[in-house]
């Protein structure tokens, strides 16, 4: 919601409103002119270290604070609106709340599916639970109650036809303009910031701290992929391939498959090149070698419930080729880091199997070829071998990353191929195309049914109440009531 909220801003009859909950938004927000950014009182952290006891009692208690919060926004803090759109989930308290304002203040209401909040929650709680189902119950009845419904895949638009009633338009997410391919000037700057992070793993002497130059002993000359000569700059042509994943760190996301692929990955190369495992990394990756496969960064970017636990797994694996690093970026580093990186690799599985996952359409954005895991709708945004590769295994993946690096950096047909595919992928749509052809005609339907006289899209202007996921991390939690409200959009009338 942080990239439409960009990218609606630039409509010159859009203004947008917007109600931040947690992290800062990335600064084209801060500094537009038709973005107004009001904050809203988070979850008092207390109740997030309370007994597990005492969770049930929570998921009453949030959605309540919550929604309280939102009715205090909706129906004082601003102005009296045209239209609400609300991307779902979370669904509750969002629509209800949402739904009471629209009539209140005798608003449209307009949903956009995103997934389903009741399959979200099923992952902690289970789908026989009656939080769940009484979930459901909510998120359809409060559903079908909107004036208009967008969603993000076909597969959700037959879902919502067939099962909920609910007819709905398909406007695919789209990268905003501060997703592009990173210039090696912006590479190298990168990599003189991240130094630390990169330089210093998770207490763990691997194949990229080995010889590691600390670019401020070289007045910031040289980085881990990059040279500075005169007034040019190079990649290095032992530099290791950058392999990009952002995860959640949620159960909805199995990093297990990601862990055993580099694995297969480290014990394949070593196979292939009849390399004898106990030598040091100071004698495989020396300086001046050249080797049929490169090494590997795994950069992984996120926060989550889980990232603890598998930051200790790394630390046993004792890997010679591959190496991982876990951090958190700012929302200006995210996106030069994903046009930087050789390839992006998505544990998404969906817990519907209906949506699609924001973090491959920002890397094709970034013009990033993607290895992603196979569920039922990814091929609509994934094309095998166009701009991407799908995988359902571990073995699969480090299939892919063999046949994908072999001959890197300049021997790599296969990856070239893809890299060419996603930048045609990342710069054939923008939102705006979409929003124009798609969302507008929607919009200006669902004011006509709210307003007889027919408000025009061109005649409104848009508040948008949001809470921004930095970077990748569109689920941060284990449960839906700990997303924190994601976004709520809102569309004001422009007074003359």
């Amino acid at each position: 919601m942080h990239n439409r909220c960009e990218d609606m801003s630039g409509f010159k009859y859009i203004h947008c409103r917007v109600f931040l909950i947690c992290s800062d938004p990335h600064a084209a927000l801060l500094e537009d002119p038709n973005i107004h950014i009001h904050k809203m009182q988070q979850w008092p952290d207390i109740f997030q270290r309370l007994p597990k006891i005492l969770n049930y009692l929570m998921l009453v208690l949030k959605p309540l604070f919550q929604f309280c919060m939102l009715l205090w926004f909706l129906f004082v803090k601003i102005p009296s609106p045209d239209i609400f759109i609300v991307q779902n989930p979370p669904s509750i308290p969002t629509l209800v709340a949402v739904q009471w304002a629209s009539r209140w203040r005798h608003a449209a209401f307009v949903v956009d599916w995103h997934n389903f909040g009741y399959t979200l929650l099923g992952l902690s709680l289970g789908r026989s639970s009656r939080f769940v189902a009484i979930y459901h119950w909510f998120e359809k009845h409060y559903g079908k109650m909107a004036n208009g419904a967008l969603c993000v895949t076909q597969a959700m638009q037959h879902e919502l036809a067939q099962n909920w009633g609910i007819k709905a338009t398909v406007l695919y997410d789209q990268p905003p303009e501060f997703f592009h391919p990173t210039s090696l000037q912006e590479k190298h700057k990168l990599f003189c910031r991240l130094h630390n992070d990169i330089r210093l793993p998770l207490g763990v002497r691997d194949c990229i701290s080995v010889g590691t130059i600390d670019p401020s002993t070289t007045g910031l000359h040289e980085t881990l992929v990059t040279t500075l000569v005169g007034n040019d700059i190079f990649l290095k042509p032992n530099r290791p391939a950058i392999v990009v994943s952002s995860t959640s760190w949620t159960a909805d996301e199995d990093f297990g498959i990601l862990l055993g692929a580099a694995v297969m990955y480290d014990r394949r190369v070593a196979a292939a090149l009849n390399e004898d495992d106990s030598i040091g990394e100071e004698v495989i990756w020396s300086s001046s070698s050249q080797c049929l496969y490169p090494r590997l960064l795994f950069v992984i970017t996120g926060k989550g419930p889980e990232r603890e636990k598998y930051e200790a797994q790394i630390k046993r694996l004792h890997l010679k080729r591959v190496a991982f690093r876990t951090m958190w970026l700012s929302a200006e580093d995210y996106p030069l880091l994903l046009g930087s990186a050789d390839l992006g690799v998505c544990l998404h599985t969906s817990s519907s199997g209906l949506d699609l996952p924001m973090k491959v359409v920002d890397m094709f954005g970034c013009g990033l070829p993607v290895c992603a895991v196979s569920f039922s709708c990814i091929q609509e945004l994934v094309k095998v071998k166009k701009n991407g590769l799908l995988f359902s295994s571990s073995s699969e993946l480090a299939n892919e990353l063999l046949m994908l690096f072999k001959g890197f950096p300049d021997e790599c047909s296969s990856l070239k191929m893809l890299r060419n595919g996603a930048l045609e992928t990342g710069s054939s749509a923008r939102w705006t195309t979409e929003w124009e052809e798609h969302a507008k005609p929607l919009i200006s339907k669902a004011s006509f049914m709210s307003f007889p006289r027919g408000v025009t899209c061109e005649e409104l202007t848009f508040p948008i109440i949001k809470a921004p996921l930095k970077q990748n991390v569109y689920i941060a939690e284990s449960e839906v009531f700990y997303l924190m409200l994601m976004s709520i959009f809102t569309c004001i009338k422009m007074y003359k």
